[in-house]
């Protein structure tokens, strides 16, 4: 059985940091797409962060770059998304989300990921 399994959500200020962490059983991350999406009440789920198949290859939504650094730990099959300068329009669910077998023009689609972890609560407020 396959299990993503989030943590290191939690309130926070503006201008905080936060590191979540997405811990996997059952599936390898070193071949897989893993990615970061994200969801507020009454919105679509949104696309935050993907790191595909290699350390070297990164993508980034715009509201969220060059504050936010996905990366994994491939030996301990954890992937991360360091959160930094947080604004209270980062606030959401924070899910991540894995994949062996999508192709890198199919990362920002929800639909296409086969795993999924239970979400993390990031709450940016005063």
């Amino acid at each position: 059985q396959v299990q993503l399994v989030e943590s290191g959500g939690g309130l926070v200020q503006p201008g905080d940091s936060l590191r979540l962490s997405c811990a996997a059983s059952g599936f390898t991350f070193g071949r897989a797409v893993t990615t970061w999406f994200r969801q507020v009440p009454g919105k679509e789920r949104e696309f935050v962060a993907s790191l595909f198949r290699s350390s070297s290859s990164t993508n980034y939504a715009d509201s969220v770059k060059g504050r936010f650094t996905i990366s994994r730990d491939n030996a301990k099959n954890i992937l991360y998304l360091q959160m930094n300068s947080l604004s209270p329009e980062d606030t959401g669910v924070y899910y991540c989300a894995a994949s062996s077998t999508i192709i890198y023009s199919s990362i920002y689609d929800p639909s296409r990921y086969s795993y999924w972890g239970q979400g993390t609560q990031v709450t940016v407020s005063t």
